[in-house]
């Protein structure tokens, strides 16, 4: 069982992560807002300063989208 606890406080966690980032917020939301199917290619590239970006990627797979909806359902 999770603690409600937590998870108001992952919300305001969200909700302050949305305030300071609308826009990449909202680019998660009209991406994942519509669903990933899987076979889709995710791919992410970190740069930290002073160093070089270092870049990765995820083909989706049927568990991947099965977690993301749980996780979805905890959320509501």
């Amino acid at each position: 069982m999770v603690n409600p606890a937590t998870i108001k406080k992952l919300m305001q966690a969200r909700n302050t992560f949305s305030a300071n980032h609308p826009k990449f917020s909202a680019f998660f939301g009209s991406i994942f807002g519509s669903g990933i199917p899987e076979g889709t290619i995710l791919e992410i590239t970190v740069t930290k300063p002073g160093q070089e970006s270092v870049t990765t990627n995820m083909k989706v797979q049927q568990s991947d989208i099965d977690l993301f909806q749980g996780l979805q359902e905890l959320a509501k």
